[in-house]
C-alpha cells in the first residue's frame, strides 16, 4: 500500500470547505472539475476517493475501472448520478451532505414560491422591454393560502416553518412519518389526493426514485385545485414537465417554478422553456456560498474518516452511527472485525450459521455495524472481492453464511460488556469472545475457556494439557529462535486439565518453528494468528 491516498475532485466544489482534505498529511488531493466522462474513466483507477456534486455521473462502469475506490463523497444530498447498487456491490462506502445545504434549498424554495406568486420575473423581463402594463402581472397573496409539502424531510420542514411564518396553512403527504410529528411541526398529515384538492401551492421535497419519478403526472395534476402553482427545488423528473405544461395551457394549473429537470442541462427544445407562466432557475436550490462550503467539508471530513478506517456520519450504503453513540460503539466495531479474523485463523472456515451475541451495554444498540464487522473479517481473505462494512452482509449472503443475532442485556460477572462469535466450520464449533479494557480491543475467551489477551500483533496460540514443562518448552524454543515474547496468558479449567495458551510475539515465527510446533504430541492443536 501507498504512503498516501489520492482523492480526485471531479466537480467544481468550494475548495475553502476542502480543507480537511488539504491538511490531511497521507491525502493527496486532485482538483479536476469537468472532466469528461471518458477523461473519468480513464484516470479513476488511480484514486482512493471521489468527489462529486451532480454533475458527474458514477456508473457501474466507472466503479468497475475505480479499482482503489474506497469512498464516494456527493456534495448535496441528491445521489441519483451515483449507481449505489453498484458501489454497495464493489465495496464503496457513498456519503452525502445532507444538512449542509438545507437552508439555502428552503430559501431558494420560499422565494420561487413569492415570485410565482407575484409574477416577478415576467414583470421585470417586460419592464426591461420598455413596458409599463401593470395589469397584466397582478399577483396573489400568499396569506391565508395553503402550501401542500409532497415529503417532510429536513428541507421541507424548514419550508414549512418560513410558510407558516408568512400566514400559510401548511398540509404534507409523506407515508414515512406519523401525524405526531407533522402536528410537532404544526402541520398536518393527509393523502396525496387530499393534498391536491386543498393545496393552493404544492411544492415537492422527495429524492428521485423509481417511485417518485413522474409523481405529478397528468393523472394527478387534473386531481389538483385548479389554479394551483407547481414548484420543484427537489429533484428533476418528480414532475411530468411535458404534464405539467399542458396543465398550464388549460388552465388547470397557474404556473410552475422549477429550479430542477429531467435532464440537465435543460435542452434548448424543452416544453418548459416555451410557457410565460413558468419560472426557471438553473439548479440553484444549494448555491449559496455558505452552503457550497458546509456540503463540501460535510462529504470531505467523512471521506478523511472512510479512509482511515473510521466510520462515516452520512453514509448512504451503509447503517449510520448516531454521534451519541459513536464513541462507544467504534471501539467495539473493531473489535468485531478482529474477532472475526481471529476465528478464521483458527480454522472457521465454510461457515453455515455464524451467531453474534453482544451483552451489556452493548446489547442496547443497533448491531448493524457490528455485524458486517464480524463478517467483514471472517471473510477477508477468502473471498476475491474486497470485502468492508458496505458489502459484507451482501457477500456474506451470497456464500450462504447465516448471521444470527442475539442480545443479553446481562454481562457476565467478569466484563460489563462483551461480543460472543460462535461459528461452525466442517461440524467443529469454535466460540470467542471479546471486550475492550483500557480502550482496546482484548479475546478474553476461546471455547469457553476465560483468557484475556491483546487482540493485536501476531499470536501463537496452543491447547494442551496442563502440565509442567510444556510452556518452558515453547518459550525456549522460541527464544533459540530469537523470538521475543511480550505477553503470555494461560486459560484453564484447573490444574493438569485441558488449557489455551496465548503468546504474543514481537515477530511473525518462521515456517519451520511452526512445523516443529505442530508435531508435537502434547499439543492438542497449534495455531498462528495475525491481527
Amino acid at each position: 500500500m501507498s504512503d498516501y491516498f489520492r482523492v480526485l475532485v471531479s466537480d467544481a466544489l468550494a475548495e475553502s470547505g476542502l480543507a480537511p482534505l488539504y491538511e490531511a498529511e497521507d491525502i493527496e488531493v486532485d482538483y479536476r472539475p469537468g472532466l469528461s466522462p471518458e477523461e473519468l474513466l480513464a484516470t479513476i483507477g488511480d484514486y482512493d476517493a471521489l468527489l462529486v456534486r451532480s454533475a458527474t455521473k458514477v456508473t457501474e462502469e466507472v466503479l468497475d475501472a475505480g479499482v482503489k475506490l474506497r469512498v464516494i463523497g456527493r456534495a448535496g444530498v441528491g445521489v441519483d448520478n451515483i449507481d449505489i447498487p453498484a458501489a454497495t456491490q464493489a465495496g464503496v462506502i457513498v456519503v452525502n451532505a445532507p444538512t449542509g445545504n438545507v437552508v439555502a434549498a428552503a430559501e431558494h424554495t420560499i422565494a420561487m414560491l413569492m415570485a410565482l406568486a407575484r409574477n416577478i420575473p415576467q414583470a421585470y423581463q417586460h419592464v426591461l422591454a420598455g413596458d409599463w402594463k401593470r395589469s397584466r402581472y397582478v399577483g396573489t397573496e400568499v396569506r391565508n393560502k395553503v402550501l401542500g409539502v409532497i415529503g417532510l424531510g429536513r428541507i421541507a420542514q424548514e419550508v414549512a416553518r418560513r410558510a407558516q411564518g408568512l400566514g400559510m396553512e401548511v398540509v404534507a403527504y409523506d407515508p414515512y412519518v406519523t401525524e405526531e410529528y407533522a402536528s410537532q411541526r404544526n402541520v398536518r398529515l393527509v393523502d396525496i389526493e387530499t393534498l391536491l384538492a386543498q393545496a393552493d401551492f404544492i411544492t415537492l421535497h422527495v429524492p428521485l426514485t423509481e417511485q417518485t419519478r413522474n409523481l405529478l403526472n397528468a393523472e394527478r395534476l387534473a386531481m389538483a385545485k385548479p389554479g394551483v402553482r407547481i414548484l420543484n427545488v427537489a429533484r428533476g423528473g418528480v414532475v411530468d414537465e411535458a404534464a405539467l405544461v399542458e396543465a398550464i395551457e388549460r388552465g388547470q394549473v397557474a404556473g410552475a417554478a422549477l429550479d430542477v429537470f429531467a435532464v440537465e442541462p435543460l435542452p434548448a427544445d424543452s416544453p418548459v422553456r416555451n410557457n410565460e407562466k413558468i419560472i426557471l432557475t438553473p439548479h440553484l436550490g444549494g448555491s449559496t456560498v455558505e452552503a457550497q462550503e458546509k456540503v463540501a467539508s460535510d462529504v470531505a471530513i467523512q471521506v478523511v474518516d472512510v479512509l482511515h478506517d473510521r466510520p462515516a456520519r452520512y453514509a448512504v450504503n451503509a447503517p449510520i452511527i448516531p454521534p451519541a453513540e459513536m464513541d462507544f460503539l467504534v471501539p467495539y466495531i473493531d473489535l468485531a472485525e478482529r474477532m472475526g479474523r481471529f476465528l478464521r485463523q483458527l480454522g472457521a472456515q465454510g461457515m453455515g450459521d455464524v451467531e453474534v451475541t453482544a451483552h451489556g451495554r452493548l446489547a442496547d444498540f443497533d448491531l448493524s455495524y457490528i455485524n458486517a464487522a464480524v463478517v467483514k473479517g471472517l471473510l477477508s481473505g477468502i473471498v476475491a472481492m474486497r470485502v468492508n462494512l458496505v458489502n459484507a452482509m451482501v457477500l456474506a449472503e451470497r456464500r450462504g453464511l447465516n448471521l444470527i443475532e442475539r442480545k443479553k442485556h446481562q454481562a457476565p460477572d467478569r466484563y460489563d460488556d462483551m461480543l460472543s462469535i460462535r461459528a461452525t466450520s466442517d461440524n467443529t464449533r469454535w466460540t470467542v469472545r471479546g471486550s475492550v479494557l483500557k480502550d482496546a480491543p482484548y479475546i478474553v475467551d476461546i471455547n469457553d475457556l476465560w483468557i484475556d489477551f491483546p487482540a493485536r500483533g501476531y499470536i501463537l496460540l496452543t491447547s494442551h494439557r496442563d502440565q509442567p514443562g510444556i510452556i518452558g518448552r515453547v518459550g525456549t524454543l522460541l527464544g533459540e529462535a530469537d523470538i521475543n515474547i511480550g505477553f503470555m496468558h494461560v486459560g484453564r479449567w484447573g490444574p493438569r486439565t485441558d488449557a489455551i495458551m496465548a503468546l504474543g510475539l514481537d515477530d511473525a515465527p518462521p515456517p519451520e518453528i511452526l512445523a516443529q510446533l505442530s508435531t508435537w504430541e502434547e499439543l492438542t492443536w497449534m495455531k498462528f494468528v495475525q491481527l
